[in-house]
């Protein structure tokens, strides 16, 4: 484990209320799941900080070993790891992702 590169995914996820760890960016997404989490969040109308595994391996392998999660996307809310594309999605359709990011948003 980098210990460089897991300081830096930490304060990257310290910095922004809302980010997510995606193949490409939110302009762009360069993966079928990636751009479907960032459907989701502008539908939301939230505030998100993105960055590009794509651009370093590190990061990339550094973020799966951060979270213990094998995927990419990556959505992190106040710190929180909340889950790849499917938890997402999931969360979507219950209405439990609005919840969250309207309790983050006012907090």
């Amino acid at each position: 484990m980098n210990s460089m590169i897991q300081k830096q995914i930490k304060e990257q996820i310290k910095d922004d209320r809302v980010v997510l760890y995606m193949k490409g960016n939110k302009s762009f997404p360069q993966c079928g799941f990636s751009a479907r989490v960032v459907d989701i969040l502008n539908k939301h109308n939230v505030d998100y900080q993105t960055h590009n595994v794509l651009t370093s391996a590190d990061i990339r392998s550094g973020i799966k070993e951060y979270s213990s999660w094998p995927t990419i996307p990556q959505l992190y809310v106040d710190g929180t790891f909340i889950g790849g594309c499917d938890i997402i999605c999931d969360m979507e359709q219950s209405g439990d992702l609005e919840k969250l990011l309207n309790q983050t948003t006012a907090g």
